[in-house]
C-alpha cells in the first residue's frame, strides 16, 4: 500500500471483503507501538463494551474517575 494524494489510502479489495466494508464504512484509527490501526467502527464499539462489561450498571465510572482524581490531588499538598 501507498499513500496517495493528500494522505489516502486504498485498502485492497481482499480485505474490504473480509472486513466487511463498503462505501462510506466508518473507520476508527489509532496509533498503537508505533503502528497505525485501522478498525471497523463497529469492531471498536464492541471492543470497549466488553472491556466494561464487567463494571456493575450502578457503578458511575465518572464518579470514580472523580473520587480518584481528589485522592491524587491531596497526595500532591
Amino acid at each position: 500500500m501507498r499513500i496517495g494524494p493528500k494522505g489516502r489510502v486504498v485498502v485492497p479489495v481482499e480485505l474490504r471483503r473480509q472486513l466487511q466494508l463498503v462505501e462510506g464504512s466508518e473507520l476508527v484509527a489509532r496509533v498503537t507501538n508505533d503502528r497505525l490501526v485501522l478498525e471497523p467502527r463497529r469492531a471498536a464499539l464492541r471492543r470497549l463494551r466488553s472491556f466494561f462489561n464487567g463494571v456493575p450498571s450502578e457503578t458511575s465510572l465518572v464518579e470514580e474517575l472523580s473520587a480518584e482524581r481528589r485522592r491524587d490531588a491531596g497526595r500532591e499538598t
